[in-house]
């Protein structure tokens, strides 16, 4: 398979919520960056993918396009559509990855982060959205959510 169809399944399967498509993508050493998560390595960058495509989590509605690939790097922009609580979320991100093995190593999206606040979150997010103190708060909730679905998993 090459970069482009690694990168075509990956976005298949998000779109289709299947996330065991995606991280079949990932290499075992996957380094995942985002502004709401922050780092995730390995096995916690792929349970996050699990977690949010949890039924329990709504639909979803994903839209990608591949901007590029060649032999260690790509580039894709996707658009998530969502509920966020009773907030509806459209979000545009531009996603970098680096390959080895034939898998994805290193995957990281960058979106604006002070938009996403305020459309989930509204007046809050509008105010607050854009500083680090909301970032911070942002990725130590997400991330503690993480835990508790890891830890859950792991009990099962």
């Amino acid at each position: 398979m090459n970069n482009k169809e690694l990168i075509k399944k990956f976005y298949t399967g998000f779109s289709n919520g299947k996330s065991e498509e995606m991280v079949e993508c990932y290499h075992e050493n996957i380094v995942f960056q985002d502004p709401a998560f922050g780092i995730l390595e390995g096995p916690r960058a792929r349970s996050m993918w699990k977690m949010l495509l949890t039924p329990k989590n709504g639909d979803i509605k994903i839209r990608y396009e591949i901007i590029h690939t060649a032999s260690d790097t790509g580039k894709a922009r996707w658009i998530a559509e969502y509920f966020y609580g009773k907030r509806k979320v459209v979000n545009t991100v531009e996603a970098n990855f680096k390959f080895e093995d034939g898998k994805i190593i290193e995957h990281i999206d960058t979106f604006n982060l002070w938009k996403w606040t305020q459309q989930a979150m509204g007046f809050t997010g509008y105010l607050l959205g854009w500083t680090s103190f909301m970032k911070n708060k942002i990725q130590k909730t997400t991330n503690k959510k993480l835990d508790q679905y890891i830890e859950k998993s792991n009990r099962l």
